[in-house]
Formats: structure tokens, sequence, C-alpha cells
């Protein structure tokens, strides 16, 4: 998964709690709910799902541009959060989100060499 789209996901899961996944540039996406689960699709041909059970998170899409199917975990004790996926390219990443009052902290590493650390504010932004 390329680093803003991986970041993109790290964004989506850490900073809303039941996921409005527009944290990339470009066209919104279409979705639809139901009481756990959360699927949309964007103009563009890329789609994610997102359903929940307790305080996990399991994330599967499909990113158009690389041809890829991923899947990735978020679980969340008290103010952190990890969360490991796997590409179908066989790429995979972990890493950790921590709030601290209304700033996250988030780090993750990918085998693709990627990894990164940012930190995100309600007030400001990342």
């Amino acid at each position: 998964m390329t680093k803003n789209a991986l970041r993109g996901v790290v964004l989506s899961c850490a900073l809303v709690p039941f996921v409005s996944i527009l944290a990339q540039p470009g066209p919104a996406a279409t979705c639809t709910r139901s009481a756990n689960l959360l699927a949309c699709a964007d103009a563009e041909g890329n789609s994610y799902s997102v359903n929940t059970v307790g305080n996990t998170l399991y994330l599967r899409g499909f990113e158009k541009d690389g041809h890829r199917y991923w899947a990735q975990t978020n679980s969340r004790f008290g103010q952190l959060t990890f969360f490991t996926g796997i590409a179908s390219n066989g790429e995979a990443w972990v890493g950790y989100t921590r709030r601290v009052g209304w700033t996250t902290i988030n780090r993750f590493s990918s085998s693709g060499g990627g990894s990164s650390k940012f930190t995100c504010s309600r007030m400001t932004g990342c």
C-alpha cells in the first residue's frame, strides 16, 4: 500500500470512530451503512468496507491504481489502537495510534520499506 494510501487508512480509523473515510483528496465516496458495516466506493473504482465487532475494526478494500486487494485489523485498548494489514501483492504493515486529548500520535511501517510518524490534531489537522 502506498504511503499516502496507508496514511489515509490510518487517519480514517484513528480520528473518526465509525469512519468517514475521506482523508484523501479526490471524489467523495458513496457509502451504504448497516448497524455494524460500512461499504463504500468512489468514482475512481476504489472500494472498501469497515466492519465493527466490539473494540475491533475489520477493514477490506480494493485499490484501483495498484490493482490490489487489502485487509486491515484495528484493535483498540483504551487510548491506544494497534493495526496490522496485508495486501494482495504480499506487502504487510503494522502500526499504532495513540490518542492524547484532541491529538493523535500515529506511527506505522511496512514491509515495502515505508515508515512514518505523524501527529494529528482535531484543531489543526495533520
